[in-house]
């Protein structure tokens, strides 16, 4: 339904900062709830933090609560992730997705998006 696609991403020292962007063609986007995932090689695909249609409402993983920031523009068609304070531990590759899901609970379950895009790597270095 929706066609993503991830930019951004980068080799960052430890303690340094990163943003991702994600642009979507489609004059609905602000009909979806936006979401971020990585997987590193060996690991499972892992919730990051998404954002509700109106950017109101938030949501973060432990693992980057405090450090992360995710914000979306819809005049823009972009979904932003803000990476502050970055661990060797959040080399990944990075992926956005796009649900029209109703329940906003279910902005945390992968299987609730429809649309992925391709992907873009970050890096971090000790």
């Amino acid at each position: 339904q929706v066609q993503l696609v991830e930019s951004g991403g980068g080799l960052v020292q430890a303690g340094g900062s990163l943003t991702l962007s994600c642009a979507a063609s489609t004059r609905t986007f602000s009909n979806y709830v936006m979401g971020w995932f990585r997987q590193a090689p060996g690991k499972e695909r892992e919730f990051v933090a998404g954002i509700s249609w109106s950017g109101v409402n938030t949501n973060y993983a432990d693992s980057v609560k405090g450090r992360f920031t995710i914000s979306r523009d819809n005049a823009k068609n972009t979904v932003y992730l803000q990476m502050n304070s970055l661990k060797p531990e959040d080399t990944a590759a990075y992926y956005c997705a796009a649900t029209n899901a109703g329940q906003w609970a279910w902005v945390l379950r992968a299987d609730r998006y429809h649309s992925w895009g391709p992907g873009t790597q970050v890096t971090v270095s000790s």
